[in-house]
């Protein structure tokens, strides 16, 4: 029988799995113990595994497929910079080592998202470069509730025009054929609009979302990050400068279109920064995340950092 253990610096949770292997190959101890490793998942919607002695990229594939029972997702409609590995496994977000990556859950801004996600540390970052965690339940609950009823009833429009400045739209959709775009578009509701190559596309998503397992309402969004506002103010200033509000690489809405006061994007990512909590990176660490449950980000980091992401 497995048995967790508190972790501290996750407020106490008992999260905490450390792993005797006792001559057991990885993935053979993944095999025979995952009914128990997932229901630990889905009791706390977090499990930080240390000692399961998974040494590559390929090895922790499989054993996140075995996992979770299926397939890992590939990753289409991106937002972020990420090298692909073997087995639908993906490098953590490329974004420059001295920028913090804020809280979110992963493609909660569009139609579609994975359950499940795992993170893998080949190499912790010499300093720095913790993978923050914050309880979207909590997020949803201590926000105001005029704040909730606005953006549910609203919900968010996203827009983005896609351009070296961010994200080409041949990256964000893994294909070069605008036909293949535009279809993309078509089943997942998006409007779209070209511009000689280049793109802007909108869509209108949720807020949140009622847990399927556990029925109660979680903060489920990239507003607060996809906004202008999450811009430094002298970065913010010259891509309004230089793109005006229409051209912007991208920004949030209110579903209607009208602007989402700044004032509540701020209470919001304050909120975030009261639930944050993190853990320093051990190497072989495993963590397991619930992504309705968990928001994960990342902090700036010196040296040389490897933290590999599967998502199911």
């Amino acid at each position: 029988m497995l048995k967790t253990k508190p972790l501290p610096e996750a407020r106490d949770r008992e999260v905490l799995l450390e792993v005797e292997l006792s001559g057991m190959k990885s993935l053979d101890w993944v095999t025979q113990h995952k009914e128990q490793l997932n229901g630990m998942l889905d009791e706390h919607g977090m499990l930080l595994i240390r000692g399961l002695n998974v040494v590559s990229s390929k090895q922790f594939g499989q054993a996140l497929s075995t996992l979770f029972g299926c397939e890992l997702a590939s990753y289409q409609y991106r937002s972020t910079p990420r090298t692909e590995l073997r087995g639908n496994v993906y490098t953590a977000t490329e974004y420059h080592h001295d920028e913090v990556i804020p809280q979110h859950n992963e493609c909660s801004y569009a139609n579609k998202w994975p359950q499940k996600l795992g993170f893998f540390c080949m190499l912790p970052a010499g300093k720095g470069g913790a993978t923050p965690l914050a309880d979207s339940r909590a997020v949803y609950e201590k926000l105001p509730a005029e704040i909730r009823a606005k953006f549910e009833s609203k919900q968010i429009m996203y827009v983005r025009n896609y351009s070296d400045i961010d994200l080409p739209w041949t990256e964000v959709f893994q294909t070069d054929s605008k036909e293949d775009v535009e279809r993309f578009c078509h089943e997942n509701g998006f409007e779209f609009e070209w511009f000689d190559n280049e793109l802007r596309t909108k869509q209108v998503n949720q807020a949140a979302i009622e847990h399927p397992l556990h029925g109660f309402k979680v903060w489920f969004n990239q507003a607060h990050l996809f906004h202008i506002s999450s811009l430094d103010p002298e970065t913010k200033q010259s891509f309004l400068s230089m793109f005006g509000t229409e051209r912007l690489p991208r920004n949030t809405y209110f579903g209607d279109g009208s602007d989402i006061p700044e004032a509540d994007l701020a209470k919001i990512r304050e909120i975030y920064e009261q639930e944050m909590f993190h853990f320093n990176w051990q190497k072989g660490d495993v963590l397991l995340l619930d992504n309705l449950r968990f928001t994960h980000g990342r902090q700036p980091f010196e040296g040389a950092r490897k933290v590999l992401v599967g998502m199911a």
